[in-house]
């Protein structure tokens, strides 16, 4: 979708303290985290996107002259500092857990290995893309989940913050599980279905309902869905759409596809009676579609009464993830190299879960051998490495008399945080977004069925390696003794 140079698409910070950087000599090779601290909308885990925008932002990124312009402009940076933005170009290493993959609170998504001022200035754009996308994936990923797998098309462009929220948050949708989007613009971009069927306009503008869905039939011939609330949905709409279906019947024309749209009402009484009048004329395989501001709750609530309802158009509340409109994610530095070695760092809060984890990092899945399912996620410093013959001690860094050993046997494990970009230059393809979103549903078949529950899920453990809890013990240690000596 977003087509132009977003180079400026940053905090002003961030320039300020990258002319600090520059001034002062700085730029130490650093190592950056993005992570969040809570699961959106209650959910027992997230849905991880966005990559593929902050592959194509960073391939990109260079000032223009309209950019120095500008910047020279505000009078606060020097000419020096203008000519190295001039040529500046990323030269890092940036490693990340693709799009489509189940994620977790205080886990690396990201993680940038650069030059101290490059590793700046790309902050902001990176939490913009990451956080928005991993947002409405996960939000998605629900509403699918409460539909038990019936079709979920993303109807939201029209309630969306904008072109950019709209069409990247359908990309987002469609990894997180939707069939397709009304969004034709993301639909050509992303080579994802362009769904939809009429408003109740063009009932509307006819003389009637009858006439306005005979011509919709003729001009849809192999895809008729009717939207039958327009005026009255039992009394008119329903039945004027039966009159049609048998018209296309006796004409031997039905379609491969044909159903009804509920739009507003008390969907399930609506699609209950509908469901019936169809099967009473014949119409057995007539679908019926239902939208009118649905959510995974609402979807929920209307499955648990029995609606007779197998295809959803969610729009607003999905686009916007209208519960939660905030993913959470951060950027922390976590090393700065010095002589050649990657000197941990730590920010320190009262807040236990914003201690942030210190060093140069990877993350490793371990899923249960029998039953495919994730066990939990172990954070480790890159130069660890494990032995899957052996037993394996996990522990929660908080409650740390929470401990499971796992026997060899029981257990494997995966390293999830790939390289991306190596010195400047791109080493990943990504995948289609469809690729993607099948990818997502293997991902999804990993957790329990407890951690996908709407409500109170079971979350899953994300742990430190012995190595790196020691490690962060022993910063904590060191500074709180610096306190007591000053």
């Amino acid at each position: 979708m977003i087509k132009e140079n977003l180079t400026l698409l940053t905090d002003f910070y961030e320039l300020t303290m990258m002319q600090g950087y520059y001034k002062n000599n700085r730029n130490d090779r650093v190592v950056f985290d993005v992570f969040y601290r809570t699961n959106p909308s209650g959910s027992g885990y997230a849905i991880c996107a966005g990559l593929d925008l902050v592959i194509q932002y960073i391939k990109e990124l260079h000032f223009t002259y309209e950019d120095i312009s500008y910047l020279r402009s505000l009078n606060i940076f020097d000419e020096d500092f203008l000519d190295y933005l001039a040529g500046f170009h990323f030269t890092g290493d940036v490693y990340a857990i693709p799009e489509g993959t189940v994620v977790f609170p205080m886990e690396p998504l990201v993680k940038v290995i650069a030059p101290i001022m490059e590793a700046q200035l790309i902050e902001t754009a990176i939490l913009n893309i990451i956080n928005h996308q991993s947002l409405i994936a996960t939000k998605a990923s629900r509403v699918c989940y409460a539909a038990r797998g019936e079709a979920v098309m993303e109807f939201g462009l029209r309630r969306a913050q904008g072109p950019d929220a709209g069409t990247l948050g359908a990309r987002a949708a469609v990894i997180g599980g939707c069939v397709g989007t009304s969004n034709v613009l993301c639909a050509k971009e992303f080579g994802v279905p362009a769904l939809g069927t009429h408003a109740h306009s063009w009932i509307m503008s006819f003389e009637n309902e009858l006439t306005a869905f005979r011509t919709y039939a003729e001009l849809y011939p192999s895809n008729t869905t009717l939207l039958v609330d327009t005026y009255d949905t039992l009394r008119s709409g329903v039945p004027h759409a039966i009159q049609v279906f048998k018209e296309l019947r006796d004409a031997g024309k039905m379609p491969a596809k044909y159903g009804i749209r509920l739009d507003s009402g008390d969907l399930a009484y609506l699609s209950k009676k509908s469901r019936q009048m169809l099967d009473d004329a014949g119409f057995i395989d007539a679908g019926i579609c239902a939208s009118s501001d649905l959510d995974e709750y609402l979807i929920d609530s209307l499955k648990s009464q029995g609606a007779a309802i197998d295809s959803w158009g969610v729009g607003t509340n999905l686009i916007t993830s209208k519960d939660c409109p905030a993913f959470g994610g951060v950027y922390k530095l976590a090393a700065i190299e010095q002589n050649g070695t990657f000197i941990p760092k730590i920010k320190l809060s009262e807040n236990q879960w914003k201690i942030t984890n210190p060093g140069n990092k990877t993350i490793y899945r371990i899923y249960e051998t029998d039953t495919g399912k994730i066990k939990a996620d172990l954070i480790a410093l890159v130069e660890e490495t494990f032995d899957e013959s052996k037993p394996l001690l996990i522990f929660d860094p908080i409650s740390t008399w929470k401990k499971t050993t796992l026997k060899p046997g029981k257990y494997k494990m995966k390293e999830i945080l790939l390289p991306v970009f190596r010195n400047g230059t791109c080493v990943y393809e990504s995948p289609t977004v469809l690729e993607i979103k099948a990818y997502c549903q293997e991902q999804l078949a990993t957790l329990w069925d407890e951690t996908r529950r709407l409500i109170n899920p079971q979350e899953v453990y994300v742990d430190l390696s012995k190595v790196l809890f020691d490690l962060k013990n022993e910063i904590l240690d060191t500074v709180n003794s610096q306190k007591e000596s000053d």
